[in-house]
């Protein structure tokens, strides 16, 4: 017969273990709905760059956005009392100017002619450039999972692209998917960087993201455009940019990646490219035709595939895969 000094011990353990799950799970549920918010700033930010490039140059805009969403960061980074003092400044430099000055640059230039929806799930790209980079610089083994992944992506980028089709322009396509190509390698870098030496990721981020602005204003600077509109609506998709899609977005990214692994977290911004092309077909009528949404089906099952197969093995899809 159980004492009753027994019985309370068991249901004072019993009531601890209920807090601690309770506990452990509130954490999750909060990091989820800061993924949430994320992809969904992310997601709609892809229509106010759209709209932003009435106004502006590709680069005149991508010079600002990042320039001032890096200033935020430094705020952020002190007000956090996180390290300001960069680590490795020259391979920072070079992660700017392939993540930033490359990424950002060749996604505004696509945005200009180019479709929101299409321009997103092409740039998400990225990870199936990661594992072809991966495989020529690093010599890292692509297994059979990953194969079929990139397959996938493959296909999908045909439907997306649809050669055989004689109208239509390609090069704000080709933009995109070369601004995959600089985030996967800019991935790849900090990889290589990260295993030089430890960084905080708000700090890492911050300093590319200057160093990557720099750059983007040297070419604002170089190429010959129209000034600047400066209007409301202008003004507004600037300050989206800055405060919401950098700075806000950052912290929830951060947050998230605290409380969840990182290739469960990177599965969630995967809705980023799905809310783009919602956004765009109710706010800018862009609908796409029958082959471009079987590819970019067929993309967003390779992404899938990919974090999954990542999960499943216990590796980490890398922190810096958050960006919109």
């Amino acid at each position: 017969m159980t004492s009753p000094a027994r019985l309370a011990a068991t249901i004072c353990h019993s009531a601890r273990s209920h807090v601690t799950q309770r506990a452990a799970r509130h954490p999750r549920l909060a990091a989820a709905g800061a993924l949430t918010l994320l992809s969904l700033i992310w997601g709609y930010n892809w229509v106010v760059i759209k709209l932003a490039l009435r106004y502006a140059s590709p680069f005149d805009f991508a010079s600002l956005r990042t320039l001032l969403a890096a200033v935020c960061l430094f705020i952020i980074l002190a007000a956090l009392r996180r390290p300001l003092r960069p680590k490795e400044p020259l391979g920072l430099a070079w992660l700017g100017l392939l993540q930033t000055t490359g990424f950002i640059g060749f996604t505004m230039w696509a945005l200009v002619s180019g479709a929101v929806g299409k321009t997103a799930v092409l740039a998400y790209t990225m990870p199936f450039w990661v594992i072809v980079l991966a495989k020529l610089v690093l010599g890292e083994r692509i297994d059979g999972i990953q194969r079929l992944a990139v397959m996938l992506a493959l296909f999908g980028l045909i439907m997306v692209l649809a050669p055989w089709r004689s109208h239509g322009r390609i090069e704000s396509d080709l933009l995109a998917i070369g601004a995959g190509i600089f985030w996967a390698a800019g991935t790849l870098y900090a990889k290589i960087l990260r295993r030089r030496a430890r960084f905080d990721l708000l700090s890492l981020t911050a300093w590319q993201m200057l160093f990557g602005a720099i750059g983007l204003t040297v070419v604002a600077v170089l190429l010959p455009h129209a000034p600047v509109h400066w209007n409301r609506e202008f003004i507004g998709a600037l300050a989206y940019n800055v405060i919401l899609g950098n700075a806000l977005a950052w912290v929830l990214w951060l947050y998230a990646l605290d409380r969840l692994p990182a290739g469960v977290a990177s599965l969630g911004t995967l809705a980023t490219p799905v809310i783009s092309v919602l956004a765009a077909a109710l706010q800018l009528g862009e609908i796409p035709d029958t082959p471009a949404i079987v590819g970019m089906l067929l993309i967003g099952s390779a992404l899938t595939l990919i974090s999954l197969h990542a999960i499943r093995k216990h590796r980490r899809v890398g922190s810096t895969f958050g960006q919109e």
